[in-house]
């Protein structure tokens, strides 16, 4: 039996679950996410609990299991708490910015970068080098900062670049100069 995919999923007071066969609906205070699911897969709804049960014990099964569960806790938690990722931009003259929802990004390209937003979700700046993404859902949250990531990576000589917050970039030594 899978660890994670037994483990029953808390309903917090002020969200409202709906289940249709393998059509699951979250709705919360931050807003709603829906997702298909397999039809394989059993979910169901008691006592404020939301569990997910499978049918059979092949490997299939087994991995949809656990897969299911994180998904639908991940939905619950979006819409009560929602997800948000934090960046730095390291490196002189590299900032950001927003005009309106795009977030325009000056990392030492002749052009400055534009990023649009996905649908629910959104940039905040605390400063010119710190960028905040948030939304509801974490997929989308997530594939957005690494976007933003992948627009100029932290380079290992100088540590210039987009990072996440926390992130440890692994320095390297440069050119040795040769002596006479």
């Amino acid at each position: 039996m899978s660890r994670v995919g037994r483990l029953p999923i808390p309903v917090p007071d002020g969200i409202e679950v709906r289940i249709n066969g393998a059509e699951v609906s979250i709705k919360g205070p931050k807003g709603e996410l829906e997702r298909s699911f397999d039809p394989d897969m059993q979910v169901s709804l008691a006592d404020g609990l939301i569990s997910v049960s499978r049918p059979t014990d092949e490997a299939r099964h087994r991995s949809l299991h656990g897969l299911t569960r994180t998904l639908i806790a991940n939905m619950v938690e979006g819409v009560s708490q929602g997800y948000e990722k934090q960046l730095e931009i390291h490196g002189v003259g590299y900032r950001a910015k927003k005009k309106g929802k795009t977030l325009v990004l000056t990392v030492g390209f002749s052009h400055p970068v534009e990023m649009e937003p996905p649908q629910g979700v959104e940039f905040s700046l605390d400063s010119p080098t710190a960028i905040k993404v948030e939304g509801i859902d974490k997929e989308k949250v997530g594939q957005m900062a690494a976007e933003i990531r992948k627009v100029r990576p932290p380079e290992p000589y100088k540590g210039k670049g987009i990072r996440y917050v926390g992130e440890h970039v692994r320095r390297k030594a440069g050119k040795a100069t040769v002596t006479a």
